[in-house]
């Protein structure tokens, strides 16, 4: 079988999204950049199946210029498979996307605004500040062009009334940043219990986003 190794990654961290709570039962999918028949493309999440169930056959592989009608696998890609395929063609650096509907970072996203600078943490996601899709009905072009726009120069967004979304260098990194995001918008929810919190300025954050470049956690 064609990128094995890759197709049981996938695996992994659909799993993870259950067993962390990132994203419940069937929400949420995972992809990977990847070549088949050297043809450039990408590794995605079926569609409507049980991560504990999945088999490796059953990830589906996506060309960069395929459409879901032209795709000849037996197994539907993930009904979101058209933002993953328009971030990888963005975004030269993602290699892998990670999408969940974690619980407070779908919250956050319900009232469609972005997550000011209240912790110098936001600019884990590359910004001063993390922006918030604006909502569009699920799987559409619509969607994904909102979902690019506020990308821009980030790495992770919210997605109004949906959700989030992260990628990295590999699935280690869009996932840890995934879960970055919901500990994030976790606790901003606190913070907005308490009161208007203080924000930091954008001289404050332009210095943190220099230290983020080379971040490590220790």
């Amino acid at each position: 079988m064609k990128n094995l190794d890759q197709r049981n990654k996938i695996i992994e961290y659909s799993l993870k999204l259950n067993s962390t709570n990132l994203s419940p039962l069937r929400s949420g999918n995972i992809s990977l950049r990847a070549k088949e028949d050297n043809k450039d493309g990408y590794l995605i999440t079926p569609s409507g199946k049980k991560y504990e169930s999945l088999k490796p056959e059953e990830i589906v592989f996506m060309r960069m210029d395929d459409e879901e009608k032209k795709n000849d696998s037996s197994n539907k890609p993930s009904s979101e498979w058209r933002f993953h395929r328009d971030i990888y063609l963005n975004k030269e650096e993602a290699q892998a996307i990670v999408h969940a509907h974690s619980p407070h970072a779908t919250a956050v996203s319900s009232h469609g605004k972005s997550i000011p600078p209240f912790h110098y943490m936001i600019a884990l996601a590359g910004g001063e500040d993390i922006k918030c899709a604006e909502y569009a009905t699920f799987g559409t072009e619509e969607l994904s062009s909102n979902v690019i726009e506020a990308l821009e120069k980030r790495s992770a967004c919210l997605m109004s009334n949906h959700g989030q979304v992260a990628f990295g260098k590999n699935l280690e990194d869009a996932f840890e940043l995934a879960q970055e995001i919901e500990n994030i918008c976790h606790q901003y929810t606190i913070a907005l219990k308490l009161g208007k919190p203080k924000i930091l300025s954008f001289e404050e954050m332009k210095k943190v986003l220099d230290k983020a470049k080379n971040y490590k956690k220790e």
